[in-house]
């Protein structure tokens, strides 16, 4: 009998296990839905590449999962720490075997890029596209497939969730249309989340206009159990100049740093190195906080990164997209400063899941961004989280093929059906939006909890009035998102004034 299978999300999470699921049992039917085009999301705007041992005489595992665990805080699962480190040069393999090119030496051996909170170079790359090398080569085969149906253009709403004895249970997902506005139930064997992050609940942000949250939210309305929401990493170095034109700010590579960029302040100072002996290479933590620190107490608006010692030539080869934008707006690093700022970057809890990728609710997994694995405890370190994306992809078509072929069929109904909503428009939603953005911006460096109460509070007084419009059923995709920024924001904060662990309540990973 054939087995429905729906996937959330078209990132490399997604796309991989749907690959995985594809070539490795001819009687699935899997369905990808994105609200967006395929090529939408997080994965394509990665620019490091996949932290792997590999190829190295002086790196070891050992140093790998060290310099993870460090960079965690020391509230990483150490057992998750290991099992994905040692199966990254498999995973790695893999992802050449589909087509995947690495830049390499002259000897052809991969050409490793060091980054923040790495003890050796150790990050494999494509020049500072890496994601969207990946990401291309990911949908060429979902495309060329017969067997996988990818929705475009169809925003999840809520999980189909029935409860037993107890014991909740998912048997589908509802999704919207957003270009005929029908709403259709999906019934399925298996649901996996892999919608990303939630960088669109700040201000400043280096996540794409579709990171709303989306899958946290879902997850939690449905009742599954999360996990540290509140260590939400900030990327030490966005571009400045586009804060003021844009919701995404573009993001300059961790390996710039690597490559021997300085970040100053306006004086010329190298001014990290006062917070941590590693200076630019430190954790992206520690050097957000050192950078927002030196912002209020300077009053500036931003600080600088510094490559005019660099040789430019070099660097316009090993960064060309970066180049390519600073040129876009009029910035000539070998002769000026690129104005830099901390901006959200990624969530590094999320939907608890075990090593197979299951939540706590039965038939319900999630992969990629929205899963909290215990891989970054506090803080993520550099390029570990394309790899996570492929290790649990795996894990999670080995579990989802043994599942389905040893367990009880879930009898289900195999019948999608659709409803017609209530075409609206809200033309003040995005006044609702900035309002959330700039209180949780500045709720991230809060560390009065009665103030976070307070901004909770404020919060969940318009998620219910949200609400409301969602029970007449007068959808649109800009309510659906903000329905699930404010319920990821509240999520955040409500871990935030939880926790007994101080970690994050004065940093910019909150």
């Amino acid at each position: 009998m054939e087995k429905h299978i729906v996937i959330i999300g078209s990132g490399i999470a997604g796309l991989s296990l749907a690959y995985k699921l594809e070539a490795a049992n001819a009687d699935l039917r899997i369905t990808v839905i994105t609200k967006s085009n395929i090529m939408e999301g997080n994965t394509r705007y990665a620019q490091g590449g996949i932290a792997a041992v590999i190829n190295s005489p002086f790196d070891s595992f050992a140093s790998h999962i060290k310099d993870t665990l460090q960079c965690g805080k020391g509230l990483c699962d150490p057992s998750v720490v290991e099992m994905v480190v040692k199966q990254a040069p498999e995973r790695i393999a893999e992802l050449i075997s589909w087509g995947t090119q690495f830049d390499q030496t002259q000897n052809n051996e991969f050409e490793l890029a060091l980054e923040g909170g790495h003890s050796y170079p150790r990050v494999l790359h494509h020049k500072d596209f890496s994601g969207y090398e990946i990401e291309s080569v990911l949908v060429s085969k979902i495309k060329q497939s017969k067997k996988i149906i990818v929705l475009e253009q169809h925003i999840a709403l809520d999980l189909i969730i029935e409860e037993k004895k107890g014991e909740k249970f998912s048997r589908g997902i509802k999704i919207l249309d957003t270009n005929s506005q029908k709403i259709i139930s999906i019934y399925a064997s298996k649901v996996i989340l892999a919608n990303g992050g939630c960088g669109q609940v700040f201000m400043n942000t280096t996540n794409p206009a579709v990171s709303t949250g989306d899958g946290y939210a879902m997850a939690a309305r449905a009742g599954a159990k999360m996990r540290d929401m509140r260590f939400m990493q900030f990327h030490p170095t966005a571009l400045y100049a586009l804060q003021k034109d844009t919701a995404v700010s573009f993001l300059i590579s961790e390996a710039v740093r690597g490559f021997g960029a300085y970040i100053v302040n306006h004086q010329g100072e190298r001014f990290i190195f006062k917070h941590d002996i590693r200076g630019e290479l430190a954790t992206r933590d520690i050097i957000s906080q050192a950078i927002q620190e030196y912002l209020i107490a300077s009053e500036e608006e931003c600080v600088f990164l510094d490559i005019r010692h660099l040789d430019y030539e070099l660097f316009k080869i090993k960064f060309p997209a970066i180049n390519k934008h600073l040129e876009t707006i009029g910035c000539d690093p070998s002769k000026t400063y690129i104005p830099i700022i901390p901006a959200a970057h990624y969530q590094c809890g999320g939907i608890q899941v075990n090593q197979n990728g299951e939540t706590s609710i039965a038939n319900l997994y999630a992969i990629g961004e929205v899963s909290a694995t215990g891989l970054h405890g506090a803080n993520r370190l550099a390029s570990n989280s394309l790899l996570e994306a492929l290790v649990y992809a795996h894990n999670v078509s080995k579990h989802i093929l043994y599942s389905l072929l040893y367990t009880e069929d879930l009898k289900i109904s195999t019948e999608d059906t659709v409803q017609k909503t209530k075409t609206v428009n809200h033309n003040g939603l995005p006044l609702f939006m900035q309002e959330v953005k700039k209180r949780m911006s500045v709720a991230a460096f809060q560390k009065d909890k009665f103030l976070l109460i307070k901004d909770r509070d404020h919060l969940s007084e318009m998620y219910l009035k949200i609400e409301h419009l969602i029970a007449q059923k007068k959808y649109s995709r800009e309510l659906i998102e903000l329905r699930n920024i404010l319920e990821t924001a509240i999520l955040i904060l409500q871990d935030k004034i939880e926790s007994k662990n101080t970690i994050g309540l004065n940093r910019l990973t909150i």
